[in-house]
């Protein structure tokens, strides 16, 4: 069996890789929040707290794995499993590197975008079926979050699409080998898409849906064990995602100096991108909701169109 894209050792690598990064950010964003925090972080289990992953993860398996006898069992259970499912399915459009990745299609794009649609329903039934008010209330919030930022990432993409002429993010990430990283031309675009990215996944300072100190923790209120196990590696997995379609779409992809493999400098960038979303959790307080809104709709929605707008004047005027 090769090690090429689509093949059946292509897509088992990619996959354990993926889940097992997601895993190891547990850590990675402890340590570096005692770093910027200037405290001790995990030190206790193994070698500078390497294993304390594994303690957390006997934990969540040891835990009672409750189901409320008020809930509604299916969806309650189906909720966890949806936001996995499509994060994992989103990995397999993105270009690791030249010969490394799942599946090429000309419509990555459009496929990511559809799988970020479909992990709102995870919250949303997480929410609905535990029949709590805190979850409830969380739900209705990530809802309203998701749908609306994924207004502002996708109109933020559409001129990275415009520049390169495909849907396919492979052609894309070979398209600026030839003119350069998309984020020179399309900053507002890269900024935009940033901001969208870190409330469509709800990492701090965006975690309204689950704020503790106002909702106990929202839509997942109710759940226990590995059903909270798969919400939270499935937090991770959004993250590195997002670190990965910002490093394919803004700079590069792969590309970089021959001194390195290519897979070197595509996971290079996006564990730069992965302590960048960190440093913001250490760093920014969290808004109110409200503000997150009225943020989205009155300054994100006219700058992404105007973004829009000038690439495809710029376009026109120099074709």
């Amino acid at each position: 069996m090769t090690f090429e894209v689509g093949s059946g050792l292509s897509i088992g690598v990619i996959l354990a890789t993926v889940i097992l990064v997601a895993a190891m950010l547990i850590w990675v964003e402890r340590r570096l929040l005692s770093f910027w925090q200037e405290r001790l972080g995990p030190n206790r289990v193994g070698p500078f707290g390497l294993l304390q992953v594994v303690a957390d993860m006997i934990k969540i398996f040891t835990k009672e794995d409750w189901v409320p006898p008020f809930a509604d069992k299916f969806s309650f259970v189906l909720a966890p499993a949806i936001i996995m499912t499509v994060i994992l399915m989103s990995f397999s459009v993105i270009p690791f590197a030249p010969d490394v990745g799942v599946v090429d299609s000309n419509i990555g794009v459009l496929f990511v975008l559809a799988m970020a649609s479909l992990g709102a329903y995870s919250v949303m039934l997480a929410g609905l079926s535990s029949d709590n008010k805190y979850a409830l209330l969380g739900a209705l919030r990530a809802a309203a979050q998701m749908i609306s930022y994924e207004v502002f990432m996708g109109i933020s993409i559409l001129g990275v699409v415009a520049l390169s002429g495909t849907f396919n993010l492979r052609e894309i990430v070979l398209a600026q080998e030839e003119n350069g990283w998309y984020v020179i031309p399309q900053f507002i675009g890269f900024v935009i898409f940033l901001i969208a990215g870190v409330a469509e996944s709800h990492r701090l300072p965006f975690d309204i849906p689950e704020a503790e100190q106002e909702i106990c923790a929202g839509y997942h209120t109710e759940y226990s064990g590995m059903k909270f196990g798969m919400f939270f590696v499935g937090e991770y997995l959004g993250l590195v995602l997002i670190a990965s379609l910002i490093t394919v779409l803004f700079f590069g992809g792969w590309l970089g100096p021959a001194f390195l493999p290519p897979i070197v400098w595509f996971s290079l960038k996006v564990f730069v991108f992965i302590a960048f979303f960190i440093l913001l959790r250490a760093a920014i307080p969290r808004p109110r909701y409200d503000q997150l809104m009225t943020y989205g709709w009155l300054f994100l929605l006219p700058a992404s169109l105007l973004n829009l707008l000038i690439t495809g004047v710029i376009i026109l005027s120099t074709s």
